[in-house]
């Protein structure tokens, strides 16, 4: 007989009613997908690794307050946390999120990719550092819809719910910034290969 794996909201109870380890699995089941998010806003590893703590921190509070909602999926609720307060980092310190690698992480790294012989990985390599450039200089609701689709990936629910904007915005908002790097690359006569 299979057992079936608890789904977020039994893991909630479960914890709730004391079980610790019912909360490591829900931290285990969704950890990348929102310390992925919170990095590519932040582009600082141990800043993302504080805001990450914070956010489950605020989960943690939440939860034993009982004043969760248990409407939307946990994984939503979650990043829509982590989104908040990346903003409220960047109001803070009047900062704004950049798409560029660090010397310790790059998002390509985590992306499936098929093995290339070297001239492939050096033009894939090029090909990503013009892409980045490219959506760092779209505007910022433009950048956050890409960063989340592309790079979070995230359904556009999803990034509808994170944002607090209909799905036609989000979607619009993904169209024109596609349109816009169509033209920087037209205008810029940037070469992708």
């Amino acid at each position: 007989m299979q057992v079936m794996p608890l789904n977020d909201q039994q893991l909630i109870a479960q914890y709730l009613n004391g079980d610790e380890r019912a909360f490591e699995e829900l931290l285990r089941r969704h950890k990348q997908k929102i310390y992925t998010s919170i990095y590519l806003f932040v582009k600082d590893q141990s800043l993302a690794e504080d805001i990450f703590q914070e956010v489950f921190i605020k989960i943690i509070d939440t939860l034993r307050k009982g004043k969760y909602n248990h409407e939307g999926k946990f994984v939503q609720w979650a990043m829509r946390i982590s989104y908040n307060m990346c903003v409220d980092y960047f109001r803070r310190n009047k900062r704004r999120p950049k798409v560029s690698p660090t010397e310790t992480f790059d998002i390509f790294d985590v992306l499936q990719v098929d093995d290339d012989n070297a001239e492939d990985k050096i033009i894939k390599s090029q090909t990503h550092t013009k892409i980045r450039k490219l959506v760092d200089m779209l505007p910022p609701e433009q950048r956050e819809v890409v960063i989340l689709r592309h790079y979070a990936d995230m359904s556009f629910k999803e990034i509808a719910l994170l944002t607090r904007v209909s799905i036609n915005t989000a979607l619009g908002r993904m169209r024109y910034a596609l349109i816009n790097i169509r033209k920087m690359i037209e205008e810029k006569e940037v070469t992708l290969q």
